[in-house]
């Protein structure tokens, strides 16, 4: 058996057909108000959602209901007046008939009835929901994951009512414009890092792919003009997520860099047992504050937030503990307290500026301590949502609050999770990673325990008003984040026609020197080979032992590209998101980007001092 070429359509390009169907299907018919036209997941990948389509007489706002199963799982929404209408219902319940009410302006009403298929595996069941509906009325609480599941939005009573069946990863933040912005599932390299941001409507419809020559991991943030910050990485300088990217909102180009590699000395902080050379920052946030043009930067694996200056990039401030670190940074950058109740943060996440220039985070609580780091001894591990208040004219830090530490190794999360803020007193408190390994707290991600034994999933999000629990969802699986939204937007406007790509993945690296082989003849099956190729790129698949020696040969007449292939496995002190990964060690997916390269390649591969043909041809 030779190598396989599989063509992957680009899921932009797969909405666009679907769309051009649904609206030629209801082109030819006439639908009114009391008989619309409806589709069900009219974008392939958000199956509780659907279309409405029909025309009225004169301009009319109509309100939408989705019915839930009581009063508050109720979901309203009125649009703007219109004669062509083309309303998004989203809320459905899966495996159920939903009853759709739309009501016009004069109190007529059209009930349309709506069937959804039962919920795959990968959408997790709550274990456990305190039930708030008054609390979370008209929103839900969406969580993307990092182990085995799907990114979901579930109700006041744990039920799920959006999903999407694509493998999107990371924040999940509303854009100004009613959209979200979240990470694609087209992965660049592992153990997570992807191809860029989707921006898209909760009904699945896909308006960007912007692609980061560098890929991105983790978090991003619209600033007020509506360009984006993004997390990424320069994937050959031998270091891992450590750059953020300025990018033009109008054309996905990269307008400004910040290398934290230029304003930091690499590890410098880092005696905790999460640091490694290679992933030595492992920035997990990004927050910008308009009030004091900053940055604040997450490095998990320095125990520290790092704020700089948005236009020069440089350092104004560092919030963690200062042991360790070069006494004259400790001395420049370092809040200095007398306060004894203060904790300071390790391995922390989802830093923020809050209005009042508070900073609130979450405490992953990994170690403890700098000088000779361990772990708590079991039983006394906990993580928690916590807020400093910082003067940055006296350099001076308290602790104003906290929550979790009392709640001990009932949530202590190793790793990702997040707090958000809502106004004074009123808090999410996500615990994302809280796991057991054979009835044992796991102390690292629970996803790096799994060849230990039996492990076992679970996140927790809280809700407090007052320091009191108003809703808590308790999930089987490692979550990165939780956030809370409206589940109708008024600012959203669904636009036909197709999404678009824009920015770039960049110029693959290529290896310079001829490597002495000869010839194999037809690839050998035991590797298992494919040819994945999407309209950017393509992906060569296939086992491998690892630290075989591997390459991907490009032959057009007289041209030639050589690509290294690696197959020795990096350690990660932290997966965040562990969704991508191959349950066979040996798996390799390696992708090589068509920009820099024109015309038809023939594909072959060189394994140790053999080279093979795999039959396949891929156009540039």
């Amino acid at each position: 058996m030779s190598a396989v070429h599989k063509k992957i359509e680009h899921i932009i390009e797969s909405q666009f057909k679907a769309e051009e169907t649904f609206l030629a299907e209801y082109r030819k018919g006439t639908y009114t108000f009391e008989q619309p036209f409806a589709v069900e997941n009219p974008y392939l990948i958000s199956p509780l959602t659907a279309l409405i389509l029909f025309e009225t007489e004169k301009e009319e706002a109509i309100t939408v209901t989705v019915k839930g199963t009581e009063a508050y799982g109720d979901f309203h929404f009125t649009t703007k007046k219109e004669r062509s209408h083309m309303i998004p219902v989203y809320g459905l319940y899966a495996d159920a008939k939903n009853t759709v009410i739309l009501s016009d302006e004069s109190g007529a009403e059209s009930h349309v009835i709506i069937h959804t298929r039962p919920l795959p595996e990968l959408v997790k069941r709550p274990t456990y929901v305190k039930e708030n509906g008054p609390h979370m009325a008209e929103h839900l609480m969406f969580l993307s994951p990092t182990s085995d599941a799907l990114i979901a939005g579930y109700d006041y009573r744990g039920d799920c009512r959006w999903y999407c069946s694509l493998n999107i990863v990371f924040a999940v933040h509303r854009l100004a414009n009613g959209n979200i912005l979240i990470g694609t599932e087209r992965l660049v390299a592992p153990p997570y890092n992807t191809s860029g941001l989707y921006e898209m409507s909760l009904i699945g419809k896909i308006y960007t792919e912007y692609r980061i020559p560098g890929s991105y991991h983790h978090d991003h943030a619209e600033l007020p003009n509506g360009d984006i910050i993004a997390l990424t990485q320069d994937l050959g300088s031998g270091s891992v997520e450590d750059v953020v990217v300025l990018l033009d909102r109008r054309t996905g180009d990269v307008k400004k860099t910040w290398d934290l590699k230029d304003v930091l000395p690499m590890g410098a902080g880092a005696v905790s047992k999460n640091q490694n050379g290679y992933d030595w920052f492992h920035n997990n946030a990004v927050w910008y504050d308009e009030k004091t043009n900053s940055l604040s930067l997450s490095g998990r694996n320095e125990d520290a937030v790092v704020n700089l200056d948005f236009e020069t990039g440089k350092i104004n401030w560092i919030l963690g503990d200062p042991e360790c670190w070069p006494e004259e940074m400790a001395d420049r950058y370092f809040f200095r307290t007398d306060d004894e109740t203060l904790e300071w943060c390790y391995g922390q996440h989802a830093c923020q500026i809050l209005p009042d220039g508070d900073i609130m985070l979450f405490d992953n609580g990994c170690w403890r301590k700098k000088s000779d780091p361990e772990w708590y001894p079991e039983g006394e591990r906990y993580s928690r949502g916590v807020r400093y208040e910082i003067d940055t004219d006296q350099m001076t830090i308290r602790q104003k609050w906290q929550y979790g530490k009392e709640r001990g190794e009932e949530v202590f999360s190793p790793n990702i999770s997040n707090i958000d803020y809502y106004g004074e007193g009123r808090y999410l408190v996500h615990f994302g990673s809280n796991g057991h390994v054979n009835g044992k707290v796991c102390t690292r991600t629970p996803m790096a325990h799994l060849a230990e034994g039996e492990v076992t999933f679970n996140s927790v999000s809280v809700e407090l008003v007052d320091d009191e629990v108003m809703y808590e969802l308790r999930l089987p699986a490692s979550y990165f984040r939780a956030k809370k939204l409206p589940l109708y937007c008024e600012e959203e406007t669904l636009v036909f026609g197709s999404g678009k790509q824009m920015g770039h993945l960049g110029v693959t690296e290529e290896f310079e020197t001829e490597v002495p082989a000869e010839y194999g003849g037809e690839i050998p099956d035991s590797l298992c080979l494919e040819i994945r190729e999407e309209n950017d790129r393509f992906i060569l698949h296939g086992k491998f032992e690892n630290g075989q020696i591997v390459m991907v040969l490009l032959e057009n007449g007289g041209e030639h590209h050589r690509y290294f292939v690696p197959t020795t496995k990096h350690a990660f002190s932290s997966i965040c998101v562990g969704t991508f990964i191959e349950h066979d060690e040996r798996i390799v997916n390696h992708p090589i980007n068509k920009e820099g390269l024109k015309g038809r390649y023939e594909v072959k591969v060189l394994v140790e001092d053999k080279i093979y043909e795999t039959g396949i041809s891929v156009e540039c």
